[in-house]
């Protein structure tokens, strides 16, 4: 199977929440409401320079495809 870069989460316990999961290493969940990371993986010292650029861009990635994603659904 399969598996998209990103998907979009739901759940009805978080409805005001807007979840995006990044399934490529480094693989994370981001709540775009507020901001914040759940980490998928372990990371060792050695590799926080590369995950720093790493994380910066999947976040960007993140961002702008869940912005692709929702104009999709803009009825005007």
């Amino acid at each position: 199977m399969k598996v998209p870069k990103f998907l979009l989460g739901d759940n009805s316990e978080f409805q005001d929440h807007i979840f995006v999961v990044h399934t490529e290493f480094p693989r994370f969940i981001i709540d775009l409401t507020i901001d914040e990371i759940e980490w998928l993986e372990e990371f060792d010292r050695q590799d926080e320079d590369e995950l720093a650029t790493e994380t910066e861009n999947a976040i960007k990635e993140a961002t702008a495809w869940y912005d692709e994603e929702i104009k999709k659904y803009d009825v005007d």
